[in-house]
């Protein structure tokens, strides 16, 4: 029965998704003889935050998300950022694929504000892998030929350090100069309504009149 392996060697933005999008590149390696005819894979990426240090600086911008510094003991958790599938082609041995991840700039996600809060260094990540294989018997076992089918082992996982730069240069590529929010209905027309009373020209002129008449109120 294939025993199965997997090692992240390297990412990739992807340039000209629908929305935001990595590439990993997925070595999976077979330490059996069968040929593999095809794998399922499901993967569930998470995020080891309590893997790497933190500034100052970040660690003021993550209050809402773990609380102040001095209860991190107990509130910083590995996170889970999101799930993927793919359907990997036959090999012998071994193979090199594309692992896609969908990635969102959504600031009322929590990874999200994960992410933005941090200045440079790594993103400590562990990917975990599931599915079915279907394989070939190898040479001398019974019904050669015939199509078999095998569970991937649930221990199954690999480490990666994903760059904090390659997931800026990520979101510059989409959405340049720029960040996205997601409001309820009730609050957007509000703003909407606001917006026409001022004469706003723009939504980012609105909101920068809105920020002027807040500092003015608090300095007054």
């Amino acid at each position: 029965m294939p025993d199965l392996s997997f090692r992240i060697e390297g990412v990739q933005v992807v340039p000209y998704a629908v929305s935001p999008l990595l590439a990993f590149d997925l070595h999976v390696a077979n330490s059996t003889s069968e040929p593999i005819h095809t794998v399922v894979l499901r993967c569930q990426v998470q995020i080891e935050a309590v893997r790497r240090r933190y500034s100052a600086a970040e660690q003021e911008r993550m209050g809402d998300l773990f609380g102040e510094p001095h209860r991190w003991g107990q509130t910083l958790r590995t996170m889970l950022w999101t799930q993927t599938s793919i359907v990997v082609p036959g090999f012998t041995g071994a193979a090199q694929i594309e692992l896609p991840v969908s990635c969102t700039f959504d600031f009322n996600v929590a990874t999200v504000k994960y992410f933005a809060g941090l200045e440079e260094g790594d993103i400590p990540l562990c990917f975990q892998f599931s599915g079915t294989v279907f394989y070939e018997p190898a040479q001398g076992e019974p019904s050669p030929g015939a199509l078999q089918v095998a569970p991937i082992s649930w221990d199954r996982e690999a480490k990666f350090r994903l760059p904090v730069r390659t997931w800026r240069e990520m979101m510059d590529r989409y959405y340049p100069n720029s960040a996205w929010l997601c409001l309820s209905r009730e609050v957007f027309d509000r703003l909407r309504q606001r917006k026409a009373q001022m004469g706003a020209p723009t939504w980012e002129r609105m909101f920068e009149a809105l920020l002027e008449e807040i500092t003015q109120g608090v300095a007054s």
